[in-house]
């Protein structure tokens, strides 16, 4: 390709080469590296006078040091006369921090697409951006590719009885994604999600000063001009009378089938346990251990009136399920979020036939490995799944997740891109671990873009 130099940065440069050696070329030379102070260094050896510029650079575990070594190769390349600088970043960094998850809260995605138009880039390509609507950050065009197609090729080839699987979103902010992915192989698709449980309260405590907003609301009227239906809700202490026993059958006739597609479960400390598992702390809470004797019962002392109306307000003023009042995928469709519940018991509920299918289940990417091991261990233990399949664009895997995954006796396969570098050595340790071969798209879009042809036809491959 003439009037081109593709230049790799130090993030991911076996994908760099790939590239280059599937456009027939190879990477431009530059010397990359840092100072005695630990400053980035930078000094490109190659003439880009009016020459079409292309960066390889991709998240990596320095992140900080690749994004740094991204801007500098730019403004570089800018001050060498370049006729144009695109930044291909397949995995792009800082993509979670797309919106304010508190009051105080830094748009950082947002800084970075600044940070990349005032370096002096023309263009950007990526692949599955963590939110699609990124591509507003930037006065720049995106071009955001898609790992779908290939995704889909290869569940097609290497996964037996493939048709029979359910494709399975382990949060609400991914339902779109597995969607897309079931439409694609004409698949039923299932869902699990994780709600947070309140810490319990006294009964006997509460039922003194317990407050509901209806009678609120009605306290705000004098007493002879509040609706009539208040003076008769204590006159309704039982419920009406069956006429006969055929009326009560047609009661606990329950006919919606639809209800049996969904299971819940108790996640305790990031761990699937059983509905009858009482935890220690149960007791500090309102409850009593297993093992307690009525005499201590006996000596429990009585819960003042001032204190139980601090256990109200402590309860009431626990913070909310989601960050501002916004969209449930800025809390609970990202992985540290929603990994393992913290110290709080969640209840996880599947909903989906999932029985004897191979079950692959969805997200962008595998960072902490909490919320895989929840999701895997509910579809197999409470749903009978056959097979675990976790596909993800990026693998991340930060921390000691990747093992985690790996010694999860319900995870199967774990099937990622090379869009993030993964060390050889990670690959040879892992038995499950399956890394797609995304090259052949990156080197499309950018001869599609050097020739000035279409890239939409790369958004929907015939696979």
């Amino acid at each position: 390709m003439r009037g081109v130099q593709i230049f790799s940065g130090t993030s991911h440069p076996g994908l760099a080469d790939t590239v280059c050696e599937r456009l027939g070329t190879s990477p431009a030379k530059a010397d990359l590296g840092k100072f005695a102070n630990g400053e980035t260094s930078v000094n490109i050896c190659t003439s880009v006078r009016n020459q079409d510029v292309y960066i390889v650079q991709s998240g990596s575990s320095k992140i900080n040091d690749s994004v740094m070594e991204l801007l500098i190769m730019i403004s570089a390349c800018k001050g060498g006369s370049a006729k144009s600088i695109t930044a291909v970043m397949p995995y792009f960094p800082y993509s979670r921090q797309s919106k304010k998850k508190s009051h105080r809260g830094a748009i950082t995605a947002r800084m970075l697409a600044n940070l990349l138009s005032i370096a002096g880039v023309d263009h950007v390509i990526t692949m599955d951006l963590h939110a699609s609507q990124m591509q507003g950050f930037f006065g720049k065009p995106v071009d955001n590719l898609f790992a779908e197609p290939f995704i889909a090729r290869w569940i097609r080839i290497n996964v037996a009885g493939w048709r029979d699987a359910v494709v399975v979103s382990k949060n609400a902010g991914g339902t779109k994604r597995v969607t897309s992915l079931a439409d694609t192989l004409k698949l039923n698709f299932g869902i699990v999600t994780t709600d947070r449980r309140r810490p319990k309260v006294s009964t006997n405590a509460m039922s003194d000063s317990t407050v509901f907003f209806d009678a609120v609301e009605a306290d705000r009227l004098p007493r002879d001009q509040q609706p009539f239906e208040l003076h008769l809700q204590s006159a309704v202490a039982t419920p009406p009378i069956l006429e006969e026993a055929e009326p009560l059958e047609a009661a606990n006739d329950y006919t919606d089938v639809r209800v049996r597609d969904v299971i819940t479960g108790r996640l305790v400390q990031g761990q699937l346990v059983d509905d009858d598992y009482h935890p220690k702390s149960e007791s500090l809470s309102g409850g009593t251990t297993p093992g307690a004797s009525s005499a201590n019962l006996e000596n429990t002392e009585v819960v003042p009136e001032t204190m139980t109306n601090s256990m109200m307000s402590n309860t009431s003023s626990l913070p909310p399920d989601h960050a501002l009042g916004g969209s449930f995928d800025a809390a609970e469709s990202d992985d540290e979020a929603s990994d393992a519940g913290g110290e709080h018991e969640r209840t996880i509920t599947l909903v989906g036939e999932v029985r004897d299918r191979p079950v692959f289940i969805v997200d962008d990417m595998i960072d902490k490995s909490g919320s895989w091991i929840a999701a895997a261990e509910t579809v197999v233990k409470r749903g009978g799944a056959a097979k675990v399949y976790c596909i993800a664009t990026h693998g991340l895997f930060g921390a000691e997740s990747l093992d985690q995954m790996e010694a999860c006796p319900s995870i199967d396969h774990i099937v990622v891109t090379n869009t993030f570098p993964i060390s050889p050595s990670m690959v040879r340790r892992s038995k499950k671990l399956i890394v797609i071969d995304v090259s052949s798209l990156l080197a499309e879009s950018i001869r599609r873009h050097h020739y000035g042809e279409s890239v939409s036809a790369l958004f929907h491959l015939n696979d």
